[in-house]
């Protein structure tokens, strides 16, 4: 079969589903697949997975995909959920613990203790001391396993790598959100590995986002079939979007949400309350700077829950509510992520009256997830004219674009092809194996609908500081004075 002929499949395993998709020489999305996962709250504050349920989400995704294909597959990509770590035997493949999301808290206690390190770790890493991070995580795993001679430690990626084609390696930006990799040479850190007590023994290789992997064994109709493509999941979106090819930022919106920039590419330090990571390396390492929003789209499914409304509900409700309302939802289930860093802040809604209606809090949690992403953008100090690029289930909400627009006061282009993180693994695979050159893969469609901001600079402005005065109140809640923390 020629190397542009057939299709490219990428599978993208988030924490609600795997999807898988295939795309044709043109850039099609031909078909897809989408398998539901489910998670588990064991205790306040922790969040796990079954790691057999991933790995049969993803073959199973895989498998159907593959019944409904009139050609072969030249190559196949892979997006994953970050942070997510477990432990399996490195000799039977079998998991030895469950999978521990992004979202577990367990470690808050650690987290705390090791904060005298936390400028040494984020110099080195790019990441401050965090329990979203992986590191804690591993260190919790560890700590609990019954000896680590022959166990892996990986992140999801890593775990469907050794699944699907028996190697031990993590692609190199997946293991820059571990908090144990160096940026500067994309190695495993001594230095870091000694603060979070983790055996170097335990970790896969480091390898390239577009180094081939042995060929998949144990899927019908990709037999023979290698990875080609590897990317974190918020990455591979924004390599959809076309990041590759010039600088810009771009917003993931989804459970929490995510702002990636990439400016020159090279390894600086990000600006204050954001962080550092490695986008991708294909094969040359590209650097980014990140801001991580923690409750984003999980706040609406709260208060849609609380309000027992449907999540289309609550969205009808808040743009029904006037714009002017006084009312501020500052949702800091877990802390506060960036630019505040805040793991004390707590949940707080303020400017209550006796006039205000379910319209008035919907909206008020609508409008937090955008001026959470707008106070990243404002600390990324982008350029005025600097467009944001969109994407992630709540997107598809107009009204919440626009709010975006109005209080950022940035043009907003939202992508408009569905699994987008999946279509940008596609990309990579894609190009590493042929099937598109370097000009072809930058000319392929990437629809956008583009959102103009439609409010006076000078209201955008005041909406922001009554913005800033509930997260000061949620930061100087009782319950966070012991733990509050400056800017990173």
């Amino acid at each position: 079969m020629s190397r542009r002929t057939g299709y490219v499949i990428a599978v993208d395993q988030g924490t609600g589903s795997t999807k898988a998709i295939a795309l044709d020489h043109a850039g099609d999305v031909v078909a897809h697949e989408s398998v539901p996962t489910g998670q588990t709250f064991p205790q306040p504050g922790w969040a796990e997975q079954d790691p057999h349920e991933i790995i049969d989400s993803v073959r199973t995704a895989l498998s159907r995909l593959c019944t409904r294909l009139d050609q072969p597959v030249a190559a196949v990509g892979v997006s994953s959920q970050r942070e997510s770590v477990l432990l399996w035997d490195s000799r039977t493949g079998q998991p030895v613990s469950p999978l521990i999301s992004w979202q577990d808290r367990r470690t808050a206690e650690l987290a705390a203790r090791l904060k005298v390190h936390d400028r040494a770790v984020r110099d080195t890493s790019g990441l401050p001391i965090s329990p979203m991070f992986s590191a804690l995580k591993l260190n919790w795993l560890v700590g609990a396993a019954d000896g680590t001679a022959d166990v892996t430690a990986g992140t999801v990626d890593a775990w469907i790598l050794a699944c699907l084609t028996g190697e031990r390696r993590i692609e190199q930006g997946n293991a820059s959100r571990t908090q144990l990799l160096e940026l500067s040479n994309a190695r495993w850190s001594p230095a870091l590995l000694d603060i979070f007590d983790i055996p170097v023994s335990v970790l896969p290789d480091v390898v390239p986002s577009n180094l081939p992997s042995s060929p998949i064994r144990g899927i019908d109709g990709l037999e023979g079939v290698r990875i080609t493509g590897v990317l974190a999941d918020s990455h591979a979106a924004f390599y959809a979007h076309g990041a590759f090819m010039q600088p810009s930022v771009k917003v993931t919106y989804g459970t929490g949400s995510s702002v990636l920039g990439i400016g020159d590419g090279r390894s600086t330090p990000a600006p204050a309350g954001l962080v550092s990571t490695i986008a991708w390396a294909a094969p040359e390492t590209v650097y980014a700077f990140e801001g991580n929003v923690l409750s984003t789209g999980s706040t609406l499914t709260w208060l849609a829950r609380l309000l027992r409304l449907t999540p289309d509900e609550l969205a009808m409700a808040a743009s029904q509510a006037p714009s002017h309302c006084g009312v501020d939802l500052v949702p800091a289930f877990a802390g506060l992520g960036a630019p505040w860093w805040d793991e004390g802040a707590a949940g707080v809604i303020t400017g209550l009256t006796f006039d205000t209606d379910t319209d008035v809090i919907a909206r008020a949690a609508l409008e937090s997830i955008v001026l959470q992403v707008e106070d990243v953008l404002a600390a990324a100090d982008l350029p005025g004219d600097a467009p944001i690029l969109a994407d992630g289930g709540p997107t598809g909400n107009p009204f919440l674009m626009q709010l975006q627009a109005d209080f950022s006061q940035r043009t907003v282009h939202r992508a408009d092809t569905a699994e987008l993180s999946a279509v940008g693994a596609a990309h990579l695979a894609g190009l590493t194996a042929g099937f598109w050159t370097d000009d072809e893969l930058a000319g392929l469609p990437r629809p956008r609908t583009v959102f103009t901001p439609a409010m006076d600079t000078g209201e955008a402005g005041t909406r922001r500081e009554q913005w800033h005065a509930a997260v000061a109140m949620s930061r100087l809640h009782p319950a966070a004075s012991t733990t509050a923390k400056e800017h990173p």
